[in-house]
């Protein structure tokens, strides 16, 4: 039980720093929200006065000339309310409409690409790994490689490939625009076929990756007793690589799952961009453009909260799993 406790202490700590964090650096930027906002107003031919200044930057959250501890105790009293502000960059939108309008294609594209490459990964990984010196273990510099190569280049060049010179897919886009969003065949079908392209991209660049990790892995149980002694019982060699190295060189790679499971809320950036996917990803990056701290601080959040409850929920796995790493803590 004190392990438990400890964890939770931890990450509500850990949390605090976050949040303070998410408070403070959007904040050592240059410029200003409320600015940017009456820029826009002016180039639209409206009048701003003071008092137009005053009501703008109250709507967003308090004016920036206070005091950074009242900016942060007010930042506080919002996230408690559940209010993230108002959206600059997509002004008159609530923060919290902008991301749930956005985090369910990312979590979909990324987070399918994400199961997707680690499921092959570790498969071909154990497989590879299973001998090693053959001709499948010279094929994993390879896909190394693929894993070295900057995303959006991958992306660039299977969008020219496969949506410019064969045709098979849309260049860029979530979804055919003439069909109305919505849990119809139709549109799935159209989603599914918008989203081949990122999703392909991120597969080839992080399926290296996990491929190697659990290649080494592998290599590495193979030299264990107990796969000396399977051996000598006689076992069959799909019963040695299934039951006894297979399941223990994976756990790593579990490990390592369920964190990047945590980073798919924060998107892929450059990939989204590529292909002008309706993600996160965008309108984080359309957040950093437009100094929208809001947005910026909106996001970050999802993205914290995300991280801190896969490596909790992986700590606290580990503690009734292995409980060595209870009486190590």
């Amino acid at each position: 039980m004190n392990y438990f406790l400890r964890k939770l202490s931890f990450y509500a700590v850990a949390l605090w720093a976050a949040l303070t964090l998410n408070f403070a650096i959007p904040r050592m930027l240059p410029g200003n929200p409320v600015d940017i906002l009456l820029a826009k107003l002016q180039q639209r031919g409206e009048t701003v006065t003071p008092e137009t200044r005053k009501a703008y930057a109250l709507l967003l959250g308090g004016d920036s000339s206070d005091p950074l501890w009242i900016q942060y105790w007010d930042y506080l009293k919002n996230l408690a309310r559940g209010d993230l502000g108002v959206s600059v960059s997509y002004y008159p939108a609530q923060v919290s409409d902008v991301i749930l309008t956005s985090l369910p294609w990312t979590v979909v594209l990324v987070g399918i690409a994400t199961i997707l490459a680690a499921v092959l990964g570790v498969l071909l990984g154990a497989i590879v790994g299973w001998r090693p010196g053959t001709w499948l273990d010279s094929l994993v510099p390879s896909t190394t490689l693929l894993a070295a190569v900057p995303y959006f280049w991958l992306a660039l060049i299977l969008a020219y490939l496969l949506a410019r010179v064969l045709g098979w897919f849309p260049l860029q886009g979530g979804y055919d625009v003439v069909l109305t969003p919505g849990w119809n065949g139709e549109f799935i079908a159209s989603a599914i076929q918008y989203g081949f392209l990122p999703a392909l991209t991120i597969v080839l660049a992080s399926v290296g990756g996990w491929l190697l990790g659990m290649r080494n892995m592998m290599v590495s149980t193979l030299s264990e007793d107990y796969i000396l002694t399977a051996e000598a019982k006689g076992l069959s060699p799909r019963k040695i690589l299934r039951s006894y190295a297979s399941r223990n060189a994976v756990l790593p790679s579990v490990a390592g799952f369920a964190i990047s499971l945590g980073f798919v809320v924060s998107g892929s950036v450059i990939t989204e961009q590529v292909f002008s996917y309706p993600g996160i990803g965008g309108r984080l990056l359309g957040a950093v453009t437009n100094n929208d701290y809001a947005l910026m601080q909106g996001v970050f959040l999802f993205i914290t909260l995300a991280v801190l409850g896969a490596n909790l929920l992986v700590d606290l796995l580990y503690g009734l799993i292995d409980p060595r790493t209870r009486a190590r803590a």
